[in-house]
């Protein structure tokens, strides 16, 4: 005999004869009850009583063994042999033909039966009239009359004629009333043991008594939902003969089954948060954090988030999701994922699913915030003795709102014989950060600092990067100046709307950036400058964040001072590199398809840049020697003066500073290659993660105008026929636009629908009387 545990109790066996009963109680002796009968299914069974409780799962642990398994083997041999006598069914054996059972019944007007809807979806209806040569008109339980073909047919039940459809309901209540799957164990044990098949009216009769309507589709059901006991032999039609799996193999699905129902449990209890979740007030719904305390929680919630951002790492996870979002009634999409985590407060209404998903770093690591902080409490300089004072210099510095750390600032005076000297300073992170070392890795890792609306992730510590490497004013800062003394025919750039007569210098340096314009436009520089927005959200997480939103424009004055001064640094520094043979990233665009006078008709500025730079070709980079940038108009280019914001202008720094401590560069050219191909990865990553960013924030921003608000739009060029391609607010757009309007006008439009998650923006013309 043996024993094994099911479900906390004993399950107990003879050699010859499978697994019968699980019983968990503790018994103390047996006495037998006289048979109750199921008024509706006329079903006799006995109940076994332990004491003061009825065997069942669950409970305590057997005392007598060879008691226990003698009462109930008597009553089982009892019961085969009440059934023997009285059932009047013949069981096939493996010895059979099946053939004989498989006799379809002809469909006929009345007659009560299942089919499949769909894949998902099994219908008791009745049978109304032919639909053609082969289907049939069928009324089903929800009321619906619909054509179905003999295919989709699953079962007949027997012995009905001109059944009621009205009745169906009533018919399905009665039947799931009375199912009992443990009903399905007792008959798998004797039709096991006579290794015979049964069909559903066979097993009505065996463990109902009675293979009437009711009770034979109450036995269809029991065995087409059966997953453990019984297995399917042969089907024709809407005819199935079932037979009892093997010993082994019912063992193995009781155990996947009782997995399997633990996982619903698991499911259902997850579904019961998420909709807890859902009904509170904003304020009251759990923090992320409470979603990550359990284990199993944490892993169907991030299923949910791997789901909605598209990031799913395998086929589990993504049916994890695909299950939860069926329990909650939602449709199996990623916007359903993510309006689902926002209703219940895990992500943010205004959450940014590009940033999750193309895993850009936000936070540094304790261990590198650590390192960055050593490194700030270290105060020696191993440049110190090659530095040169210039606090004597008046110096300017200029930067995009968008900074908190300043990069660069620039100088300027006049020499005796009336050349310009310009001086472009630019912060000196390399006085901290070493090549190889654990900071600068993370640099190389990161790339890029990240600007967007809604904050900044830089590419440094934040505290290193403002209390070491930035500029700062009143203080005495590190650096690395550029001088450069002008001819008369060209550099220089302006500043942000200050008084030039009383700023002598800012004079200087305007003269400067104008001059250096004229001079690269006549070296074949093309003029690219456009309107871009810039937008500041305070609290973007709030539902109603509030959004800062302005236009710059990129031919202002003070713009080309600093575009113009930072644009002379880096050819000055793609000359040094060149004329001392330094590997350096110099960068060049080529042009030569460019023809500027082929679109002289158009309007200078955004609308004439916008067609050129739809044809421009990508940049190069060349790493031993410089490349002619076409487009800025100049026989070399290097980055250099972001060396906090990025990282291919830190290598620049490395290289050309350790030149001027007399050593070798750090890096070869091919070196330098190797890392700009990781940087540029990640740099492609950000730019694209910065556009959608600044477009969500721009239609967001559009759509919480007043709906009457009037915009004024630039048309830059015809889509087809009359739709437009519009600048507007720094967003292109598009919209139908009258007859008579050309390229190069404003036009006034309304928005007539913004939707800033599916990047939706229609634009109607406002048109006048």
């Amino acid at each position: 005999m043996a024993v094994r545990a099911v479900n906390g109790g004993s399950l107990f066996r003879s050699a010859a004869s499978p697994p019968l009963l699980a019983f968990g109680c503790r018994f103390r002796q047996f006495s037998s009850l006289p048979f109750r009968r199921n008024s509706e299914l006329g079903l006799r069974f006995r109940i076994f009583c332990c004491g003061n409780q009825f065997l069942g799962y669950g409970g305590g642990l057997s005392r007598s063994f060879h008691s226990i398994v003698d009462c109930v083997m008597e009553e089982l041999t009892a019961w085969r042999s009440r059934r023997r006598i009285r059932a009047t069914v013949k069981l096939t054996t493996s010895g059979e033909l099946l053939e004989d059972k498989l006799v379809n019944q002809e469909i006929e007007k009345g007659l009560l039966l299942e089919f499949k809807k769909d894949s998902d979806r099994v219908l008791l209806g009745v049978a109304q009239r032919p639909d053609g040569k082969k289907n049939w008109m069928v009324y089903d339980q929800n009321g619906v009359t619909s054509s179905i073909k003999p295919q989709q047919i699953t079962y007949i039940v027997p012995g009905v004629e001109n059944f009621d459809h009205a009745e169906i309901s009533k018919f399905l209540q009665k039947a799931q009333e009375n199912l009992d799957p443990t009903l399905l164990e007792i008959a798998w044990v004797e039709l096991l043991e006579k290794n015979a098949s049964v069909t559903a009216e066979e097993l009505a009769e065996m463990i109902f008594g009675s293979s009437e309507p009711l009770e034979s589709y109450c036995a269809h059901l029991l065995l087409s939902k059966d997953e453990v006991y019984f297995t399917v032999l042969a089907t024709k039609g809407s005819r199935t003969i079932y037979g009892p799996r093997p010993t082994g193999q019912v063992e193995e699905l009781l155990h996947k089954k009782l997995a399997k129902d633990a996982s619903e449990k698991e499911l259902q209890d997850f579904v019961q948060l998420l909709v807890s979740a859902k009904s509170k007030a904003a304020l009251a719904k759990p923090s992320k954090s409470s979603w990550m305390v359990d284990e199993k929680i944490q892993y169907k919630i991030e299923s949910l988030e791997a789901y909605a951002i598209d990031t799913c790492k395998s086929d589990e996870q993504r049916k994890t999701a695909g299950m939860i979002l069926k329990a909650m009634g939602l449709t199996k999409t990623a916007s359903s994922a993510l309006n689902l985590l926002i209703n219940i407060g895990y992500f943010p209404v205004h959450v940014n699913l590009d940033l999750l998903k193309l895993n850009i770093l936000t936070d540094h690591s304790d261990e590198i915030i650590a390192a960055a902080e050593s490194l700030l409490s270290d105060s020696s300089d191993s440049d110190e003795m090659n530095r040169e004072d210039l606090t004597h210099l008046k110096v300017y510095a200029i930067d995009v709102d968008e900074a908190d750390e300043l990069d660069d600032a620039l100088s300027a005076t006049k020499l005796q014989d009336g050349r310009m000297k310009i001086w472009i300073h630019v912060a000196d992170p390399t006085r901290y950060v070493e090549p190889g070392s654990m900071v600068d890795r993370e640099a190389l890792r990161r790339g890029t600092s990240v600007f967007l609306p809604t904050g900044t992730y830089p590419m440094f510590p934040e505290k290193l990067a403002m209390e070491g490497m930035s500029l700062k004013q009143g203080e005495l800062c590190n650096a690395v100046s550029v001088s450069v003394i002008l001819h008369s025919d060209g550099s220089a750039t302006e500043l942000l709307h200050l008084n030039l007569e009383e700023e002598a210098e800012l004079k200087i340096l305007s003269e400067a950036a104008a001059l250096r314009l004229k001079w690269r436009r006549q070296q074949g520089a093309i003029d690219t400058s456009t309107l871009e927005a810039r937008i500041k959200v305070v609290n973007p997480e709030d539902l109603e964040s509030s959004i800062n939103l302005y236009v710059e424009n990129q031919a202002d004055p003070a713009m080309r001072l600093v575009s113009e001064m930072m644009i002379l640094c880096g050819e000055v520094v793609a000359t040094f590199g060149s004329c001392n043979n330094i590997p350096l990233p110099y960068r060049g665009q080529p042009q030569s398809n460019i023809d500027v006078s082929a679109y002289s008709y158009l309007p200078e500025g955004p609308v004439r840049s916008s067609a050129i730079v739809r044809i421009m070709r990508a940049a190069e980079i060349d790493f031993r020697k410089p490349i002619r940038h076409g487009v800025l108009g100049l026989p070399g280019y290097v980055q250099f003066t972001s060396p906090i914001r990025r990282y291919l202008d830190l290598l620049a720094h490395y290289q050309v500073k350790a030149f001027l401590r007399g050593e070798s560069p750090p890096f070869s050219a091919g070196q330098l290659e190797g890392m700009a191909s990781i940087v540029n990865m990640q740099v492609r990553v950000v730019r694209k993660l910065s556009a959608s960013s600044l477009r969500y924030w721009i239609i967001e921003f559009l759509r919480r105008q007043p709906r009457e608000k009037k915009f004024r739009a630039l048309i830059l060029r015809f889509i087809k026929d009359r739709i437009a391609a519009l600048l507007l607010v720094g967003l292109q757009a598009s919209a139908w636009v009258s007859i008579g309007s050309q390229v190069g006008d404003e036009v006034e439009v309304q928005v007539e629908e913004a939707h800033p998650r599916d990047d939706v923006l229609y634009l109607k013309e406002v048109l006048r009387n």
